[in-house]
């Protein structure tokens, strides 16, 4: 079984999911179920046919959950130090082109959000900058072309 390495927000965040899933909304799809039942046929049934949809979507990603939960591999990167890229590190890059700088944490698969700084380990650039240190050069092929960014400074919060 592998390990599934995250950060103790990453687990938490999937812990919470797990729990409001199970806590508020299967229990909802179950009585939303009902309800549809109770109108007659089935078969011409659409609220019947979204809630059993809905249901499963919910089925699916609870097993999924638990399996994530179950091969965690919980890395605390206040615990790391160095210079060196790695999981857990935060990365501030330039791109080569335009100067424009970033600051990414580099984190697991399931807890990977862009918009928030935080950038799947699985990741093009995050593969680019691993191995690296600050003042290096990462050269990144990516699904938009290639591209060289600077990384200016590697930290471990």
């Amino acid at each position: 079984m592998e390990r599934v390495p995250m950060t103790a927000d990453g687990l938490t965040a999937l812990e919470d999911e797990l729990k409001r899933l199970k806590l508020t909304e299967r229990p909802a799809v179950i009585k939303a179920i009902e309800v549809a039942r109770e109108h007659g046929d089935l078969s011409e049934n659409a609220e019947y046919h979204a809630a059993r949809e809905r249901q499963s979507f919910i089925e699916g990603r609870l097993a999924e959950l638990e399996d994530v939960i179950s091969r965690a591999d919980v890395i605390d990167p206040k615990t790391l130090t160095g210079d060196v890229v790695r999981f857990g590190a935060t990365v501030l890059v330039a791109d080569e082109d335009t100067d424009e700088e970033s600051t990414f944490q580099i984190v697991g698969t399931h807890e990977a959000d862009v918009d928030r700084g935080k950038l799947s380990i699985t990741s093009p650039l995050a593969r680019g900058l691993i191995g690296k240190s600050a003042g290096d050069s990462a050269e990144v092929t990516a699904p938009g072309g290639s591209k060289s960014y600077e990384i200016v400074k590697v930290k471990y919060k």
